[in-house]
């Protein structure tokens, strides 16, 4: 669990930062920034996703995760706790439910996430964390000057998260093969360009329904490597 911790501290430590930061700067140059962190991100999700060879099971994923997020409504809890937070610390700006929102999805969709609480669970070392928690320090610096607080309190699910995967290590590493990993991280970035369309502004897409299609992509992929080995 060392590894979540620090993961989260470092998130909360980058988004105070950047809170602190955006001060000096003005309006115009923070909508600018934003703009470029929108930019980055869907870069982010294009290169995880583009390393499959079989789309099919990616939107198979999608499509199957996506109807079992609207059952479980997962964007509808996750924006309950993000009102539930800001009105606990009196927070009045708008974003504080946007920044809570995304910044919640990009540290929690990805393949780092998955696979370095699986590394502290089984091995009890944090190199893979520690490597993520040092580019959600910076992100979150980035992200905590343009959206505020918000990023802050999404070192919350992280925590909850990544510390599930740990404990629950053990059970769930002998199915995560190389090729359950890598449709799971391709589904994730699809996820992470969501993310980023979102930040722009362009669509409004309910990624956080989206959300368990990267573990439906484990279970597709499974299946497919069972039975129809030359699909993967």
């Amino acid at each position: 669990m060392f590894g979540t911790i620090v993961n989260a501290g470092v998130i909360v430590a980058g988004a105070l930062l950047g809170i602190m930061f955006r001060k000096g700067i003005p309006e115009k140059s923070k909508t600018t920034i934003l703009q470029g962190i929108g930019l980055a991100v869907i870069l982010v999700g294009l290169k995880m996703a583009i390393t499959v060879n079989n789309e099919l099971l990616v939107i198979i994923s999608l499509a199957l995760g996506g109807l079992l997020g609207e059952i479980m409504r997962i964007d509808h809890h996750l924006n309950r706790i993000a009102m539930a937070l800001q009105k606990l610390v009196g927070a009045s700006e708008g974003n504080f439910v946007k920044g809570f929102v995304s910044a919640s999805l990009i540290y929690c969709v990805g393949a780092m996430a998955i696979m370095g609480s699986l590394e502290g669970g089984l091995t009890g070392t944090y190199k893979i964390l520690y490597i993520k928690s040092a580019l959600d320090f910076v992100t979150s610096i980035i992200l905590g000057s343009s959206m505020g607080i918000g990023v802050a309190f999404s070192a919350l699910p992280v925590f909850i998260y990544q510390g599930t995967i740990t404990l629950m290590a053990s059970g769930i590493k002998e199915f995560l093969t190389d090729t359950v990993t890598l449709y799971m991280t391709a589904t994730g970035g699809l996820l992470i360009v969501g993310i980023g369309i979102n930040i722009l502004g362009i669509k409004e897409i309910n990624v956080a329904n989206l959300l368990p299609a990267i573990f439906v992509a484990a279970g597709v992929t499974m299946i497919t490597v069972r039975f129809f080995p030359g699909f993967v």
